[in-house]
C-alpha cells in the first residue's frame, strides 16, 4: 500500500472518528473547527487508564484553580490571576474531553452524561463567580452575583432548547464556553495591567449575557409556539 493511499485512509478514519465523536450536539460557536480538531488530536493520546469520569474531575480542578486564583489576587495582589488562565484551560481540557472521550472509545452513557455535565457545570460557574466576588470590592460584588445567575438562565435556555427542538446545543450563536473562557482569560490578563479594569469588563459580559439571554429566550419562545401549533395539527 502506497503512502499516499495510506494517507487517505487516515484521513478518512479521523473524519469517521469526528463524526462520531461530536454528533450528539450541533456547535455554532466561531472557534468550533480548530477546537474540534485539537479535541480529536488529543483524544488519540489519552491514556486508557484515564476514564471520561476522570476527565471530568480534571475540569472541576481547573474550576478550582480559577477559584484560588481569584482568592490569592484578594491577598497578595491581582498578579496571582493570572493562575486562573491555567485553570480555564485545565476546566477546558476536563470539560471538553470527557463526553467526546466516551464517544471517541465508543462506551458513552448519554444520559448518565448529560446529568454529570449539566451538574458540573454549574458548580464550575458558582466557583469562578464566588472567585469574583472575594475578589471584587464593593457594590462591584453584584456584578459576580448576576454572572452567576445570568449563565445559569444560559443553561437553562440550553435544556429547553433541546426539550422543544430535540437538539442539544450549548452555543448561542458564535459564542459558546470555550469563547467565554478565552473572554475571561483575556479579562484577567488586562486585570493584571490595569488594575480595577475587571469591573468595566465584568458589567460588559453581564450585559452581553443579557443580550443574548433575552434573544434566545424569545427565539425559544417561537419555536414552542412552533411546536405547539404543529402538535394541535
Amino acid at each position: 500500500m502506497g503512502y499516499k493511499q495510506e494517507e487517505n485512509i487516515k484521513q478518512q478514519q479521523d473524519h469517521t472518528n469526528g463524526k462520531r465523536v461530536f454528533a450528539d450536539r450541533k456547535r455554532t460557536n466561531i472557534l468550533r473547527k480548530g477546537e474540534q480538531s485539537l479535541i480529536l488530536f488529543l483524544l488519540k493520546r489519552v491514556p486508557e487508564w484515564i476514564s471520561p469520569n476522570i476527565m471530568t474531575g480534571i475540569g472541576m480542578f481547573g474550576s478550582f484553580v480559577v477559584f484560588s486564583a481569584f482568592i490569592l489576587a484578594h491577598f497578595y495582589g491581582q498578579h496571582y490571576l493570572l493562575i486562573g488562565i491555567l485553570g480555564f484551560f485545565i476546566n477546558w481540557l476536563g470539560d471538553s474531553l470527557d463526553g467526546r472521550l466516551a464517544y471517541y472509545r465508543e462506551i458513552p452513557r448519554k444520559w448518565y452524561g448529560f446529568v454529570l455535565d449539566i451538574i458540573m457545570d454549574w458548580f464550575s460557574i458558582i466557583l469562578i463567580g464566588f472567585g469574583y466576588y472575594w475578589y471584587a470590592e464593593g457594590f462591584t460584588r453584584i456584578l459576580a452575583f448576576m454572572f452567576v445567575v445570568l449563565y445559569g438562565w444560559s443553561m437553562i435556555i440550553s435544556q429547553l432548547r433541546y426539550k422543544i427542538t430535540e437538539h442539544y446545543q450549548i452555543d448561542s450563536g458564535i459564542l459558546g464556553p470555550t469563547e467565554l473562557r478565552v473572554i475571561i482569560s483575556l479579562v484577567l490578563v488586562a486585570e493584571t495591567l490595569f488594575e480595577n479594569s475587571i469591573t468595566y469588563f465584568a458589567m460588559a459580559m453581564v450585559a452581553l449575557l443579557l443580550a443574548l439571554n433575552s434573544i434566545d429566550t424569545l427565539k425559544l419562545l417561537k419555536a414552542g409556539d412552533a411546536k405547539d401549533r404543529e402538535e394541535k395539527a
